[in-house]
């Protein structure tokens, strides 16, 4: 045992763990462990502008790099603002480590209004978080600190939260350390696994559906195997692209809108098998057979009755069920032919101007390796099913939770993650602006993010929608600054196109400088995708 304060403790657990990086905002209830932090030459700590961009970053680098994120922030309104980064990551399933600091241990619970004061922050912030501690005594600090990350390397990877008043940081104490985490993940049963195998050998027509759990889990390698080994194709979500590289004509996409051709193909299939995913857009019909792979057996039939669960780690499950069917039967013949006319066949779909203008000149403008922040914006949206994935972890969504504003911060911690990679955020001219102020972090942290700005002067999906459905548009336009002004004025190189396809050109270009980039690229509206879903409203609002 050795005697340090709280903040010692935790920043030594926390190095101990693996982190080498923290996203953070310093406050006066969190002094403890910035002086630790300071002391800790193997800890980067990467200051941001605002609590949001905290946890966005942490999930950008979780996610670019397989391993969990760290961010610190002050409680309160420091936590509050960074629930939106928690929210993102816990649709996503990303591990993010969120330390929180509180008021002080006396003041704990009596909702008296101090600085910071939310009581209680731990039930606020319970939605969006996997699992929560409050630690009040120094002795306790590293054990809290172990267990946040066994909770984050364990099960399904959601967020977690570990907070503690600026006492407990501050007070010394006696202190042991605990050895890091080890967690071991495991196979689903054998029994589950030879009973799953015999329903796909038993199969015509299996079709492999891969989500996000592929990527937590590194099964790309064995999912590919099991593919071959099937001549099953790969559907992927949209947090799945990627799990299989689309250089193969192994992988059939993401273009999952009703009667599109990729929906047809998974209709067909006698049994699917789900790899990381709880099916939530696919709707197979509901006579399909469906082996289920996940790590959480509370996602096992959610969304689809005829189900049979395999619950265990996708990597390990993938490489046993691998191993059963080749004992069991030979490979099966090609079905390269079938799978590449389909793709020809999704690929005729993409038609709508400019966006397959400007995405094909986007992806001609990147290496195969960047990675590729879809933002919520008509370009991320049409991204979604047509943008082609090489390489695992190099396309990132906002999932469900569909945040207007993560792209830039989220992208600025995949960068962090991985420094050689080109990282490009794909922004709309409102959602940029939520987080425009972390240019300043990228400048001062020199952190090499390509940031291009779809610039149509509205909140353009709502202005659209209001037009075509709702009488009119109202209140979706926006007054934006001159952006390479802004780029400017905060030390960045600014760029913009003189037509929206030039962009990959751009792209290509800011690469080279190896710097921070802010390209504009002023568009018109653009049309509604065609695989949104149709537009409801009262008919007195139809033209």
């Amino acid at each position: 045992m050795a005697r340090m304060t709280g903040g010692e403790a935790l920043v030594k657990q926390l190095y101990r763990e693996g982190v080498r990086v923290v996203f953070g905002l310093p406050g006066v209830q969190l002094y403890g462990v910035m002086a630790a932090l300071r002391e800790e030459p193997g800890i980067r700590f990467i200051t941001t502008r605002h609590e949001q961009a905290t946890s966005y970053m942490a999930d950008g680098y979780a996610r670019a790099v397989g391993a969990f994120g760290t961010a610190l922030v002050v409680p309160g309104p420091g936590l509050l603002n960074a629930a939106a980064g928690l929210a993102t990551a816990y649709s996503a399933s990303s591990p993010v480590l969120m330390l929180s600091g509180q008021v002080p241990r006396h003041q704990l619970g009596k909702n008296i209004g101090v600085l910071h004061e939310v009581n209680d922050q731990l039930d606020a912030i319970a939605p969006i978080t996997k699992w929560r501690k409050r630690v009040l005594e120094v002795g306790e600090v590293a054990r809290a600190a172990h267990d946040a990350v066994e909770q984050l390397r364990t099960g399904r990877p959601r967020p977690v939260e570990l907070e503690m008043p600026p006492d407990t940081m501050e007070e010394e104490g006696e202190v042991e350390l605990v050895e890091p985490s080890r967690a071991a993940r495991a196979a689903a049963p054998q029994p589950d696994v030879d009973r799953a195998a015999e329903m796909l050998l038993a199969a015509t027509r299996p079709v492999i559906y891969a989500g996000g759990g592929v990527h937590l889990a590194g099964a790309h390698e064995p999912l590919a195997a099991v593919a071959e080994y099937l001549q099953a194709g790969v559907v992927q979500s949209a947090e799945g692209k990627g799990a299989l590289s689309d250089a193969s004509d192994l992988s059939l996409g993401a273009a999952m809108w009703p009667a599109s051709a990729t929906k047809k193909h998974l209709e067909a299939a006698d049994v699917i098998l789900v790899v990381g995913s709880r099916l939530a857009l696919a709707g197979p019909r509901p006579e399909q057979q469906v082996v289920q792979l996940d790590v959480d057996p509370e996602e096992i039939g959610r969304n689809h009755k005829k189900t049979f669960g395999l619950v265990g780690d996708a990597r390990l499950t993938l490489a046993a069920l691998l191993e059963r069917l080749r004992a069991s039967a030979p490979p099966r013949a090609s079905r390269k032919a079938e799978r590449e006319a389909l793709r020809a066949e999704v690929g005729m779909s993409m038609t709508q101007e400019p966006n397959t203008s400007i995405l094909k000149s986007l992806r001609a403008g990147m290496p195969e390796d960047a990675v590729f922040v879809a933002g919520m914006t008509q370009i991320g949206y049409y991204s979604r099913p047509f943008w082609p994935v090489y390489q695992p972890r190099t396309y990132l969504t906002s999932s469900y939770s569909g945040n207007l504003g993560y792209e830039y911060p989220t992208a600025l911690g995949a960068k962090v993650a991985c420094p050689k990679r080109p990282v490009v955020a794909i922004c709309g001219d409102g959602g940029f602006l939520y987080n425009a102020q972390e240019m300043a972090t990228a400048v001062q942290q020199r952190i090499n993010v390509v940031a291009v700005v779809f610039n149509d002067h509205a909140f353009g999906n709502v202005a659209r929608d209001l037009d075509e459905a709702w009488g009119g548009s109202y209140g979706a336009e926006l007054h934006n600054p001159d952006f390479l002004k802004l780029a400017d004025a905060y030390g960045m190189a600014g760029l913009r196109s003189e037509a929206p396809t030039d962009v990959g050109r751009l792209v290509a270009d800011a690469i080279q400088l190896d710097r921070p980039v802010l390209i504009e690229v002023p568009v018109g509206r653009m049309a509604r995708p065609p695989f949104f879903a149709p537009l409801r409203s009262p008919a007195k609002y139809r033209r």
